[in-house]
């Protein structure tokens, strides 16, 4: 059943299965928002947390590490879940998880009931993120469908900026515990308005040849936590770990890969793959999240060192690409409703590009300007991009299939991010003198981002080359 676009209140208490789709994706909106917020929101804290607890850098991470390992490791399983036991069901316990783990958080007596607690949090999170996209199509008309894709990247595009500016805020004014403590009104809050207002939707699988696929699980768990580690331990070196690591990561999922091929029920049915357009939503949306880590990483350093800029103000150009990413996305879902998916993801790949070539070029002449508008141009290519290709991944797929798509796109994405941060990361590195961060010039730096955003021009270019050729759905009945 289709929810109602608008209902009166006292409609909607006489007859609830007549839900209000304006407060559904307020729910949906908020819990992104949540998610992002959650992820963001801590990394300022990081010195604090290490002061409070007497520990080190390399221990005090894992604050990050935890959450962003949870999210990683569990988000296609937890979209395959909800897809068999019914994704409203299962967001609601997403969002209560994430809102008693935020309070476990804030009442941390130690650093490892911390991240344990993150870790928790995580889970959470993982649950937010892949189950508001699934359950965008049974909230919304599809000719919004857009429009609802584009609010939720704004609205995550939102959290991340806030994070660390919140956070400064928090951690200044009420210690770093406000930091987790903030989550929570704001959780229950979400937690009512999806209650209240999202629809039942698709009914759960029950018949008895589906259940859980729980050994594909823990192997795709144990394929992407060493994956992640693989790509984020070693501070920049990769070493004789890091090796390891990769090497367990291919073993475990090429038997995962195995497994999956003899289940009737699997965790991941390899038959989606034959769909092109989905597998080249995948691949694009690794190599675009891939670039945008690489504007994270590299811009600081281009700014301090580069440009000469205090840290105040290299937070505040920092803050420039998110700003833009916040207030692209609605527009972008918008014109992706009127023009179409498939052109807005082009649009959104090539005006990436120019981002990238306009950062690989630009001179520390032209100041804090230069590198502001090459990173506007990027940071608006890939709002245009992401709104676009999330709609198209997830227009016209089955219902049961929807929370295992959702959950692959926002894998695609963490890959992505992880990758990025290693491979392009060392990109920049390799151009910086070998004795140490300290010895790098503002020549140095410059050629060490003109050299990186080469790369990504190159990466970005493969992605429109991608999208190009695999633009149209491939018949299949994946999608019908």
């Amino acid at each position: 059943m289709k929810p109602a676009i608008a209902e009166p209140l006292s409609t909607i208490a006489d007859n609830p299965p007549q839900r209000s789709a304006h407060g559904a994706l307020a729910s949906l909106a908020l819990a992104t928002l949540l998610a992002s917020l959650g992820a963001s929101v801590a990394s300022v804290g990081l010195p604090v947390l290490a002061q409070a607890f007497d520990a080190s850098f390399q221990l005090v991470q894992w604050v990050v590490l935890a959450y962003l390992l949870a999210i990683t490791t569990l988000i296609v399983s937890l979209g395959r879940l909800g897809d068999l036991i019914g994704r409203r069901k299962l967001l609601l316990a997403g969002i209560a998880l994430f809102t008693l783990a935020s309070a476990l958080c804030g009442l941390a007596p130690s650093l490892w009931l911390l991240i344990a607690a993150r870790a928790l949090q995580g889970v959470g999170a993982a649950i937010m993120m892949t189950l508001t996209l699934a359950l965008v199509g049974e909230t919304v008309d599809k000719a919004r469908t857009g429009s609802a894709m584009g609010l939720l990247a704004t609205l995550s595009a939102v959290g991340t900026a806030l994070g660390p500016s919140l956070g400064g805020v928090l951690i200044s004014g009420f210690g770093w515990q406000a930091l987790f403590l903030v989550n929570v009104p704001l959780g229950l809050l979400t937690l009512s308005l999806a209650w209240r207002f999202l629809p039942a939707g698709y009914p759960a699988q029950k018949t008895g040849r589906v259940g859980f696929d729980g050994l594909g699980t823990l192997l795709l768990a144990f394929t992407l936590g060493a994956y992640a580690l693989a790509m984020t331990l070693g501070r920049g070196s990769f070493g004789a770990l890091n090796i390891g690591l990769l090497l367990a990561a291919v073993l475990s999922g090429g038997w995962f890969v195995r497994t999956q091929k003899r289940l009737a029920s699997p965790l991941i049915p390899l038959p989606m793959f034959r769909d092109r357009l989905l597998v080249s939503g995948l691949a694009t949306s690794a190599l675009v999240a891939a670039i945008m880590m690489a504007t994270l990483l590299v811009g600081p350093f281009y700014l301090a060192i580069a440009l000469g800029l205090p840290p105040t103000t290299v937070g505040l150009v920092l803050a420039a690409g998110p700003c833009v990413a916040a207030f692209a996305g609605m527009p972008a879902g918008r014109l992706a409703d009127r023009f179409g998916v498939r052109l807005m993801r082009l649009a959104g790949l090539a005006t990436l590009m120019l981002g990238c070539l306009l950062l690989s070029l630009v001179p520390p002449a032209l100041g804090i300007a230069g590198y502001a508008v090459a990173i506007v141009v990027t940071t608006l290519g890939y709002a245009m991009f992401q709104t676009a290709n999330n709609t198209s991944v997830m227009a016209e797929l089955p219902a049961h299939q929807r929370g295992a798509i959702a959950g692959l796109l926002n894998l695609s994405r963490n890959l992505g991010f992880l990758t990025g941060a290693s491979l392009l990361g060392a990109v920049f590195a390799s151009a910086l003198p070998t004795n140490g961060i300290g010895a790098t010039t503002p020549e140095t730096a410059a050629h060490g981002l003109h050299v990186t955003f080469a790369i990504a021009f190159a990466m970005a270019g493969l992605a429109l080359l991608i999208a190009l050729k695999y633009r149209d759905p491939e018949p299949s009945p994946e999608r019908q």
